[in-house]
């Protein structure tokens, strides 16, 4: 593959895929600069990827695990270089806007979450079918369903406890 092509493919990836990458990041990266720097790495390993792309799963799926499998080795490296310094971490979310703050609280709570759970919210929020999902993650379906019901039960419970502050 030419230059000229892998560049082609990445920008129509990037332009049409840009909001599945964000909120992978957003996931994972709770900084305003975290989030640059884990987009950049993603976006890295989406170029990196083209020439091996088969056309054996859809766009989506094949973007979507590169920016997890990426958000996951990039949290694991982030925890380490915490755990070896000793610092104590504080994750804060610097508002640019004035955010909804249901939102933040949402994306506060997925970023709680181990990496499956984490990843089904974000699969779920963006309209993957349980079918999907299993694929994506190599889980069986009736896994899925039985992760997101619970993750569903988890995420209401805690915003009973919160309620009154939205």
């Amino acid at each position: 593959m030419t230059d000229e092509a892998q560049s082609k493919v990445f920008n129509q990836w990037l332009d049409s895929h840009k909001a599945l990458l964000f909120k992978v990041v957003r996931a994972y990266a709770f900084t305003a600069d975290d989030r640059d720097d884990l987009f950049q790495e993603v976006s890295i390993q989406v170029w990196r990827s083209i020439p091996k792309f088969r056309n054996e799963s859809a766009v989506t799926t094949w973007i979507y695990r590169i920016a997890l499998n990426t958000s996951l080795k990039w949290k694991a490296k982030e925890q380490k270089v915490l755990t070896e310094n000793k610092l104590d971490h504080h994750r804060v979310v610097v508002a640019h806007d004035e955010p909804d703050g249901r939102i933040e609280w949402l994306y506060r709570q997925i970023g709680q979450l181990n990496g499956i759970d984490r990843s089904l919210c974000l699969l779920l929020l963006d309209g993957f079918s349980y079918k999907e999902m299993g694929e994506m993650l190599g889980i069986t379906e009736g896994h899925v369903a039985v992760k997101v019901h619970r993750v569903k039960k988890y995420l209401s419970e805690q915003s009973k406890a919160i309620e009154h502050e939205f």
